[in-house]
């Protein structure tokens, strides 16, 4: 058998150069992030920061970020609460809604200084690269995996429900889904607009929930609220013993029940980081997936009607299929 002469051109040796310099590219974008504990921060960015946290942090979280009126921010507790989050997150926390009196007052570059001090407290390493003051390079550092959470020893203390699930809703799911829904027209950061005085100088003239707790919390913290109440209330739709407004078990066990729940539990969530942004678009974007998340759940276990038709509530009718699966016999 004859062999070919072995001959490559320059065209093919560059060729080759460039595929392999794309795979060497590729394999190290696909390398895993940095942890906070690889010295993200420099000791110069920290002691600018620690003049920052002195004036804008400290009274509220103490001068060691041990935590006063505000939370604390070292220690087991902060870093799981923040572990399964980006480092970004948390820059664009104190970035968008610190300090709680001023919000949006800092800076990209002057919240990561103040981050990078607050890494130093909680015993985290400086580095030679300054903490970038936002983007895609923040959201490439991680925590470090913490403690397995300790085994509870006592038992936790269970509670019958008192209400049915259509009064789980009505109190908790509808009032703070319609709060944030109201993002897509009204930005949460303009001032509030003045009550009609006519309106409210007569007798019967009550309030819009929307409007509730305008005069104590600002307009983003109630999103915040809201957003906190449906990924925190939204467990309370697996309470054993739960019935429906007809009366049945609530189908708490089932498959399709629990998947919605999670399913409300994850928007709900992402709702609430969307409002940490304090952007009305993002917000605005984020109710897209909260009302297919009510709307998923109400298709498949409440009544079904045409768009714009409302059932009679005095008819028993309208309610006997209510938290039944559409396949699901009566219980």
């Amino acid at each position: 058998m004859r062999e070919l002469p072995f001959v490559v051109s320059a065209a093919r040796v560059t060729g080759q150069l460039v595929a392999i310099s794309a795979v060497l590219v590729t394999a190290a974008q696909a390398q895993p992030g940095r942890t906070v504990q690889d010295g993200v921060f420099t000791e110069a960015q920290a002691s600018h920061g620690q003049a920052l946290y002195a004036k804008q942090c400290a009274s509220c979280h103490g001068d060691t970020a041990e935590g006063l009126q505000g939370p604390p921010l070292v220690g087991d507790a902060f870093r799981g609460a923040w572990r399964t989050q980006p480092l970004s997150a948390l820059a664009g926390k104190i970035r968008n809604t610190m300090p709680a009196d001023a919000q949006g007052t800092l800076s990209p570059a002057q919240a990561s200084d103040v981050l990078s001090h607050i890494l130093k407290l909680g015993g985290f390493p400086a580095g030679r690269t300054e903490l970038a003051p936002a983007g895609a390079a923040l959201e490439t550092i991680s925590w470090p995996p913490g403690p397995a959470a300790p085994a509870t020893a006592a038992a936790v203390r269970a509670f019958p429900p008192l209400g049915n699930m259509a009064q789980l809703m009505r109190g908790i799911f509808f009032p703070n889904s319609n709060l944030i829904f109201t993002v897509q027209t009204r930005d949460p950061g303009a001032p509030a607009p003045k009550p009609d005085a006519a309106a409210t100088s007569s007798p019967t003239a009550g309030f819009s929930f929307v409007d509730w707790g305008a005069g104590i919390y600002g307009g983003w913290q109630l999103v915040d609220n809201a957003a906190i109440a449906l990924a925190d209330a939204a467990p309370l739709m697996l309470t054993p013993g739960i019935r429906c407004e007809n009366g049945r078990l609530a189908p708490v066990t089932d498959a399709l029940w629990i998947k919605l729940t999670e399913e409300m539990i994850a928007v709900a969530r992402k709702t609430y980081q969307a409002s940490q942004t304090r952007s009305q678009e993002a917000v605005s974007d984020a109710t897209g997936d909260l009302s297919d998340a009510c709307a998923a759940c109400h298709q498949a276990y409440r009544e079904t009607r045409g768009r714009g038709q409302n059932p009679d509530p005095t008819d028993p009718s309208n309610k006997a299929a209510r938290c039944m699966a559409r396949s699901t016999p009566a219980r």
